[in-house]
């Protein structure tokens, strides 16, 4: 019997007219979404409203209310604006297990200092603090943008949006000219910019009749004449540099997009959609968007935190009687896609990946069985049957789908919220898609791929898998 080697091949050979306008139609929804949800908060918000408007209801006003649930019912459990849970509770007992897609809404970026305003030699600026796994010489010379909320004394807490709007003005970090860099670049690439250079020039205009720090004194009165703050307001702010501008097509032919905030908003986008899209599951359907992921996951917004676990105790007891025993066995009987980004192949630097085990853009959703790094440390890695599932899941649903690892062993690694929903004792496994310049201000991928994956959380989530 002759061995068959499973062929990964283009999407984009296979898509009819009417796919293509599907594919671009996706796209385009997606490339909005990311354009004006650059934080946890803003993504949280839209995703509520939208989530709402399908017929979610809030489960704190479920809880109060004592209102039982049935087959078809849909909740949403928010937690502070950064952390979402999205329930469609199915045909079967609970104690079946739920099918969970799990993905991140946070993303690298620059968040400011506590004590972030001063002013040097008639300029003011904001120190910084990077948020994640960064290339710090990615953010110089760049266009950025102010997102965020002011928490007030008073409780009120002030939206802060500035440099997206084609008349706002935009802010950004100054780089070395290179008539006088030479001892800059003879230094290592993560070594050239310091992370406390990393300061964001705000404006140079003195405030009249102010005798000193007149330029910070100028922001500090736009800041309040705008937004109604003052400097010891920025010590409860939570305000993010971002870079300016949305997304767009990306290549001569269209078929990708850069924009900011891929990983992991390309996955978190298409698990909300696609959790939207089924009303009628046989297994209830849940999807969980976590903050805190490119920090390792902690905090209460985290995936580490029990708002998860505590969530699906409320919602378990809204159905039928509530036990420990019955949440836990509903809980290890759960599958999971872990929905997050891989680095995708790239021609520009081949040497990372191994060919065989690569993830290729245009090739579909990409399954990870393991991440971690070196001999798996810090891996999830799903077991043989669960992969076997899923192929079976992927090819009668037509969706097209490859595999592969994250890099060249011995080379780095890292690792998604995977672990720590299989302390649980559930099946899991990362799906998501191929990216090229992941954890830069600007990542890309494809349209093709953002769409198998769309399709295939539907198809994962429509199925009771054993």
């Amino acid at each position: 019997m002759s061995e068959h080697k499973k062929e990964y091949k283009n999407a984009w050979t296979s898509y009819t007219q009417e796919d293509l306008k599907e594919v671009f139609a996706y796209a385009d929804r997606y490339k909005h979404f990311i354009s004006e949800n650059k934080t946890e908060r803003e993504c949280v918000r839209t995703m509520v409203k939208e989530a709402e408007q399908a017929g979610y209801q809030n489960i704190e006003e479920l809880i109060l209310a004592n209102t039982k649930l049935k087959a078809g019912d849909k909740i949403y459990a928010n937690y502070k604006d950064k952390t979402l849970i999205l329930c469609c509770i199915g045909q079967k007992s609970l104690e079946d297990g739920v099918n969970l897609l799990g993905a991140h809404l946070d993303s690298p970026r620059l968040d400011l200092k506590p004590n972030p305003l001063y002013e040097d030699t008639d300029i003011a600026l904001f120190k910084t603090h990077y948020y994640g796994g960064v290339k710090k010489y990615h953010w110089v010379a760049l266009p950025l943008a102010i997102h965020g909320v002011v928490a007030k004394k008073n409780g009120e807490v002030v939206n802060i949006v500035i440099g997206e709007d084609e008349n706002d003005p935009v802010i950004g970090i100054s780089d070395l000219l290179i008539h006088l860099a030479r001892e800059q670049m003879e230094k290592k690439l993560g070594e050239a910019i310091a992370g406390e250079d990393l300061n964001i020039c705000l404006g140079t205009i003195p405030l009249v009749g102010e005798e000193k720090n007149k330029v910070k004194a100028n922001i500090l009165k736009l800041l309040y004449d705008q937004y109604g703050i003052v400097e010891e307001d920025l010590v409860s702010s939570e305000i993010e540099i971002v870079p300016a501008g949305k997304a767009r097509d990306y290549g001569l032919d269209r078929s990708m997009v850069i924009g900011y905030g891929q990983d992991d908003r390309v996955c978190s986008y298409a698990s909300f959609e696609a959790q939207l899209e089924v009303v009628d599951p046989v297994k209830t359907t849940v999807t969980v968007l976590v903050d805190k992921e490119e920090i390792g996951s902690v905090g209460a917004s985290g995936a580490h935190s029990k708002f998860f676990e505590n969530t699906m105790a409320e919602i378990l007891n809204l159905v039928e009687e509530y036990s420990s025993l019955k949440l836990r066995r509903m809980l290890a009987r759960s599958k999971m896609l872990s929905s997050d980004v891989t680095a995708g192949y790239d021609p520009n630097h081949p040497t990372v990946l191994e060919k065989n085990n690569a993830a290729y853009f245009g090739k579909g959703v990409v399954f990870n069985k393991y991440t971690g790094s070196k001999g798996k440390s810090g891996s999830n890695e799903a077991n043989a049957e669960y992969v076997a599932e899923l192929r079976k899941l992927m090819e009668d649903n037509n969706i097209i789908w490859q595999t592969s690892e994250l890099g060249r062993l011995d080379l780095g690694g890292g690792g998604t919220i995977a672990y720590i929903l299989a302390n649980y004792g559930m099946d899991v496994i990362d799906c998501g898609v191929a990216v090229h310049s992941m954890h830069a201000p600007w990542e890309i991928t494809n349209k093709a791929d953002i769409y198998e994956m769309k399709k295939a959380y539907v198809a994962f989530l429509e199925n009771a898998l054993k």
